[in-house]
């Protein structure tokens, strides 16, 4: 199992007929953390006569909020929000605030600024995939070695570390849906004379064939 959310903190600003909007971005894991979030906001940019914001959490995305903060319904907190699926992410809070410039935009230049706004936030906290999977220490033979890390590279498998002792621990993060088979071939190459210690499930950060930690 997967899902995409952005990879750190991050924030944008423009300005739109006079108008300074500032989209910024955090991953988050619960409600709290959310309104934690914008709460910090709006103290720090208490001036601002706006502080819009969204978010969504879960992995299927079940908990959707939003708030237009003075704005025009709809104009506002509904377009952050639809940026935020238009990217498939989750577990992510944006919040846009806007310095009125004395310029009206109606609501077509709202939505359109808020939604830049969100959009600029979130691409430069990049995107990421969040990957469920897990830690394995293996320990084999020194006679296994080459073999073992020549399996890993022909089937684009990471190895994290490797520790030199009396015998050899290598230190593996997979995609839960790739474990079974390392585990597999590891020991039919030392013909079963290797130990492998499994962790508990838990998501990993993804980018290419790298997985880690947060």
């Amino acid at each position: 199992m997967s899902y995409f959310t952005i990879k750190e903190e991050a924030e944008a600003r423009f300005e739109e007929k006079k108008s300074t909007f500032i989209g910024r971005v955090k991953r988050i894991n619960t409600e709290v953390e959310a309104k934690k979030f914008i709460n910090s906001i709006k103290e720090k940019e208490k001036e601002a006569r706006h502080n819009v914001y969204a978010y969504i959490i879960g992995e299927n995305m079940n908990i959707q909020r939003y708030s237009d903060d003075g704005e025009p319904q709809g104009s506002a907190g509904i377009p952050i929000l639809e940026v935020i699926k238009k990217n498939k992410i989750t577990d992510v809070a944006v919040v846009v605030t806007r310095y009125f410039g004395g310029i009206l935009l109606g609501k077509g230049g709202l939505f359109r600024a808020y939604s830049k706004a969100a959009s600029l936030a979130i691409e430069n906290g990049q995107v990421i995939e969040k990957v469920l999977g897990v830690e394995l220490n293996i320990v084999i033979n020194y006679e296994d070695v080459d073999k073992v890390r020549y399996a890993f590279k022909k089937n684009s498998w990471r190895i994290e570390k490797v520790d030199y002792s009396d015998k050899v621990s290598i230190l593996v993060y997979c995609d839960i849906k790739t474990s079974d088979s390392i585990i597999n071939k590891v020991i039919e190459l030392t013909r079963g004379k290797c130990q492998v210690i499994v962790s508990d499930e838990e998501y990993y950060f993804k980018t290419e064939d790298k997985l880690y930690k947060e």
